[in-house]
């Protein structure tokens, strides 16, 4: 992802059980006990979990730096594919070539009572970017401005807050059909010529229907989160998000005053007319640097947008 303000260029298995968290002592909303005792009238139905999380982001860093293109991507990749399908989603493969590279999207889709896919009605897309930049030009130190970065939050942050929806979601309590998108090459621009979300751009331009929204989670995991609204995504859908947090005692953290003009994933579905919001915490200050490691993200961080985006598909029911 890119950020435009001022013309400055910039972007932007572990799953053994642990119950659901309790942080800093905050005591729950009343939007929130009243999604927790719903959930559990739903027969013990799960909720989303920061550690689970968490050891989804572990899992990915793990593998080292994932650039488009590396065997540590393409095995993200796999990761991402085995644990849909464990969580009882289809996954679906959309392999390109972008100057050379091949480069691949994963789309989960959630299995009906039959076995098959949903259909395509009121639809909406949840998408993070799992690859990493390859070369960290923003390091302070210029003789490592050319390594590859381990993409903690800036890459696996979004992947495992959307592992965990995959976990979560029951059909039961979405009134909507829910496609969580996994997108390839979106943190390779202005390196080798190269544009930025080339893989969002491929999959949008393929759409075969027109999702009713579209939101991008990317860099949420930041142990200092501020998450501000971005300048170019869809507002009535950002103010609704916003409001969720807010509910839900997070407004510390989601704070609705815009800030950033982000060039990001969000970007080729806004093209389409369609309604789309970037969730990005771009005060991040190890963007783009080798210090984008695993000790600068927290599984409060990720539990808070991801019960934001829980509430939001749930809050219907």
């Amino acid at each position: 992802m890119v950020g435009l303000a001022g013309l400055i260029v910039g972007v932007a298995g572990f799953l053994a059980g642990a119950g659901p968290l309790s942080f800093s002592g905050r005591k729950s909303t009343a939007l929130e006990q009243g999604v927790g005792a719903a959930k559990a009238l739903g027969s013990g139905l799960p909720s989303f979990d920061g550690e689970r999380a968490f050891r989804h982001l572990a899992a990915q860093t793990a593998l080292g730096p994932r650039p488009t293109g590396s065997e540590a991507s393409w095995n993200t990749g796999e990761f991402i594919i085995a644990e849909l399908r464990n969580a009882g989603w289809s996954a679906e493969q959309q392999e390109f070539i972008f100057k050379g590279v091949r480069g691949r999207n994963i789309i989960g889709r959630q299995r009906s009572r039959a076995g098959g896919a949903l259909p395509d009605h009121d639809l909406i897309l949840l998408g993070a970017h799992y690859d990493t930049r390859p070369g960290a030009d923003r390091d302070v130190d210029s003789t490592r401005r050319s390594d590859w970065i381990d993409g903690a939050n800036d890459g696996a942050s979004g992947v495992s807050v959307l592992l965990e929806l995959a976990r979560v979601l029951e059909k039961d309590q979405v009134n909507r059909d829910i496609w969580l998108l996994f997108l390839d090459a979106e943190d390779r621009g202005q390196l080798s010529g190269w544009p930025f979300s080339v893989g969002a751009r491929h999959l949008a331009a393929r759409l075969a229907v027109d999702p009713d929204r579209v939101v991008i989670v990317d860099m949420v995991g930041d142990v200092a989160q501020n998450i501000y609204f971005e300048r170019l995504s869809n507002q009535a859908v950002s103010q609704e998000l916003w409001a969720i947090a807010s509910q839900l005692g997070y407004g510390d953290s989601f704070i609705p005053e815009a800030r950033h003009t982000i060039i990001d994933d969000h970007i080729p579905f806004l093209e389409r007319n369609i309604p789309a919001v970037d969730i990005i915490d771009f005060d991040y200050p190890y963007w783009h640097t080798v210090e984008d490691t695993l000790d600068k993200v927290t599984p409060e961080s990720l539990e808070r947008v991801g019960r934001t985006l829980e509430v939001w598909l749930e809050k219907d029911q």
